[in-house]
């Protein structure tokens, strides 16, 4: 398990619930919804590679699953 503050889960219905320490932080459909996330937590999304392990921990697919 990785120690990345922003855990993406696997794809269910809905999306792709993300959760930070735990808590659900929303649900993602696509990789804008993910950017919106690190954007209200006062992160850049275009200065973010989404492969980075120690920011984001994609469970279930990396940052191009979605269907």
């Amino acid at each position: 398990m990785q120690n990345a503050p922003l855990v993406v889960h696997p794809l269910q219905d809905a999306g792709r619930l993300m959760t930070i320490l735990n808590e659900p932080v929303g649900v993602a459909r696509s990789l804008r919804d993910v950017e919106d996330v690190l954007q209200r937590a006062g992160l850049n999304p275009d200065e973010i590679a989404m492969d980075d392990p120690d920011l984001i921990e994609w469970r279930g697919g990396g940052p191009d699953v979605w269907a």
